[in-house]
């Protein structure tokens, strides 16, 4: 079989790219997608894992279920040997889309200014600002930085008593209280939006895919792992795929784009041969084409989870997630779409400077109703919250490399999470202001008692020393196909993988850093640009 387009990987860039594609009826463009349909009735196979997708509180299930998961583990901090963790990334229609918090951040205009500093013509803030308003369906209304009639919806959320009680305290602590953290310009706090409708998740799968599914030039594979890319010299001219124990070649007239994520796409480029020829040597792969830099420059948020115990009585969601009140909750959830089972795992975000001096914020912090036991994962008994700091511009990098020839077999994730001192640093601040939020009245008056008594030690040192121990990536992976114009980068602004002609990325891992908050609106915004790129080259 032979197409115009095949795109690699149905996620949250993935699904975009083919939808955008597929919209010229000349063009016949295959989507390959290793995991399966997301639709409950479509996929009895994994029917409750499907229905978890759609209710939004499921994101507690399918993160950790190997139907819709890769199930991968990531090393977080040191070289070697470092404590290991999961690392989920979606494996189904969607991809990670299908089973992240929902949470709907663009990042700073900052962020992408820089980007086209570093000479990605094409990549500010002022070029890509269009493209993030093509995507979106805003329930608030159009203005000069949201629109409506796009195919993702953009949802606020149902308001929650000690969130409310954290908006005050933060208010009380000096920082400013902003209705939308999504124009440019972050610094404040604000109730977050998610993308959901009507009490349902809308994943790329939903919002692209999904509608066009009828279009006779669109053909979608599932369950089907993409296993090389196929070389012709210098040019990609198809892609050998896996279903089942059977493999097949298909070719390609057009362009090939990977979508595969973070971890996927430099894994694809590199079972190809592309890639550092010495360490494709190592893991038994025959280099075709040197490639350094592919997947180096990981960049992740490393987040720490700061919990209390509220006093007996007040309303956090853990009171209501137990026993028969859990069974009224699903029945309202039922009923209109509303309660605990339409909330996203954070309802508030705020996003401030660690230092004065700093052009823009770099922390990011995450409150959440609710608090969990950290060894099990399961909601405490008791009355709780969670505040949870994130350092948003980490110098430190990871890599991903594959250690086989077999495409099965799990890549090597380092995230080598506060290696650089400005990381530490802004890891200890982080905690500190949350720490100072904490003690403003309209908190401190519900707080019963700290949770993370080595959390409240004053020097920087043993503050990040604790956050090691007990600290998180909150799964925003970036960097490991890197746009840019020198020789460390892996694609060109136009997203073309250097030195192969017929071969793009375009998901998350093209950022060269990482955008200032959660990375699946860019990476929507991201499939946009380059379905605009690839229908303007032909």
């Amino acid at each position: 079989m032979e197409f115009d387009y095949i795109v690699v990987g149905a996620g949250s860039a993935g699904c975009a790219v083919a939808s955008r594609l597929s919209a010229r009826a000349d063009k016949r463009v295959l989507l390959v997608e290793a995991g399966g349909d997301d639709r409950p009735l479509h996929n009895p196979r994994q029917f409750f894992q499907n229905l978890m997708i759609q209710i939004p509180a499921g994101y507690r299930y399918t993160v950790a279920d190997r139907k819709v998961s890769w199930g991968y583990s990531a090393q977080l901090c040191g070289a070697d040997g470092g404590r290991m963790a999961s690392y989920p990334r979606g494996r189904v229609l969607g991809g990670s889309s299908s089973i992240n918090g929902m949470l709907y951040v663009r990042g700073q205009s900052s962020d992408y200014d820089r980007w086209a500093q570093l000479g990605c013509t094409g990549w500010s803030w002022n070029d890509v600002l269009p493209l993030f308003m093509r995507a979106q369906d805003q329930c608030r209304g159009a203005d000069d930085a949201h629109a409506v009639g796009g195919p993702l919806s953009i949802s606020d959320v149902e308001g929650h008593a000690v969130s409310d009680a954290v908006l005050a305290a933060a208010s009380q602590a000096g920082f400013a209280a902003v209705a939308d953290v999504n124009r440019g310009d972050q610094e404040g706090f604000s109730r977050v939006q998610t993308t959901m409708r009507r009490g349902r998740r809308r994943s790329a799968a939903a919002a692209y895919l999904h509608p066009v599914r009828g279009r006779k030039n669109l053909h979608i594979e599932t369950d089907t792992l993409a296993t090389r890319i196929l070389l012709r010299e210098r040019r990609a001219v198809g892609v050998r795929l896996r279903k089942g124990s059977e493999e097949r070649d298909v070719t390609c007239r057009g362009e090939i784009i990977l979508c595969g994520g973070v971890i996927n796409s430099p894994q694809l480029l590199q079972l190809s041969g592309i890639g550092d020829p010495v360490a494709l040597s190592a893991a038994g792969v025959a280099p075709r084409h040197a490639l350094p830099a592919v997947g180096r420059n990981l960049q992740d948020h490393f987040s720490v989870l700061l919990r209390c115990r509220l006093r007996p009585n007040t309303p956090s969601i853990n009171t209501i997630a137990h026993g028969p009140r859990l069974a009224l909750q699903a029945a309202r959830y039922l009923g209109s779409g509303r309660g605990i089972l339409a909330a996203p795992p954070s309802d508030v975000i705020g996003f401030v400077r660690s230092r004065p001096e700093l052009a823009s914020p770099d922390i990011q912090i995450h409150s959440v109703p609710a608090s969990a036991d950290p060894q099990t994962g399961q909601i405490d008994a008791f009355p709780g919250l969670t505040i949870a700091p994130c350092h948003l511009h980490p110098e430190s990098r990871g890599h991903v490399h594959i250690t086989s020839p077999d495409p099965a077999r799990a890549p090597e994730i380092s995230l080598n999470f506060l290696a650089a001192p400005e990381d530490r640093r802004a890891t200890a601040a982080g905690i500190r202001i949350v720490r100072r939020i904490m003690e403003q009245p309209a908190l401190n008056d519900l707080i019963l008692e700290r949770l993370d008594a080595d959390a409240l030690v004053d020097d920087d040192d043993s503050l990040a020393a604790y956050a090691e121990r007990v600290g998180s990536g909150i799964f925003h992976g970036s960097g490991t196909c890197a746009m840019g114009v020198s020789e460390a980068a892996v694609v060109d602004p136009q997203l073309r993988v250097r030195g192969i002609t017929g071969l793009r990325v375009a998901d998350a891992s093209i950022m060269p850093r990482i955008i200032s908050g959660n990375t699946n609106a860019a990476a929507m915004m991201i499939g946009e640009k380059a379905s605009d790129l690839i229908l303007t080259a032909g």
